[in-house]
């Protein structure tokens, strides 16, 4: 069954680690459907109707995006906020549509992993940071599965450096 991937990256054009990636998920289209939320909706006037059906189609759901800011891109919240609503997602007999479904997070992240940790210059692990997408998901009853992460692209924008982000992003998803 194919996998619905929501890209959240505001400035798709100019990034090196999700353009690239997306460009390996297009190859695979009977596997990966992708569904980039600022492509869709330049003015970030999402369609909540269309959004939830969209979701509903789909058993996997991956969100991918650019970590920075210790946090996610702004669309993304907003679309959670937006998408989420009551009686859809959680909250009501007929609610919980999002129930059961695996949900995980790609994230291509500025940093070295080891500066995210107890002792290192950020003093709090990925893990630790992204422990709200978690609750989120598990408050609306969605199966999470964690995330994968690419470290380092600020000072490794290689084009192997790059290239090589792709085979491990792709086995992670072929896991979910």
């Amino acid at each position: 069954m194919q996998k619905l991937v929501i890209v959240i990256h505001p400035n798709i054009e100019n990034s090196q680690v999700n353009k690239r990636w997306i460009e390996e998920l297009n190859k695979y289209p009977d596997q990966y459907y992708v569904h980039q939320l600022h492509k869709a909706y330049p003015n970030e006037n999402i369609d909540i109707a269309a959004e939830q059906k969209l979701v509903e189609q789909f058993d996997t759901i991956i969100f991918q995006f650019p970590f920075y800011w210790f946090n996610c891109p702004p669309f993304f919240k907003k679309w959670l906020d937006e998408v989420l609503t009551y009686g859809w997602a959680y909250g009501s007999k007929s609610g919980y549509k999002m129930g059961g479904k695996k949900i995980a997070l790609a994230i291509s992240v500025g940093i070295d992993e080891h500066e995210y940790h107890p002792t290192g210059k950020y003093k709090y692990t990925l893990e630790e940071l992204t422990r709200p997408f978690e609750l989120t998901f598990e408050y609306i009853r969605a199966d999470y599965r964690s995330f994968f992460a690419y470290y380092g692209i600020e000072r490794n924008s290689t084009q192997e450096w790059i290239e090589a982000s792709v085979a491990p992003y792709i086995a992670f998803l072929e896991k979910l």
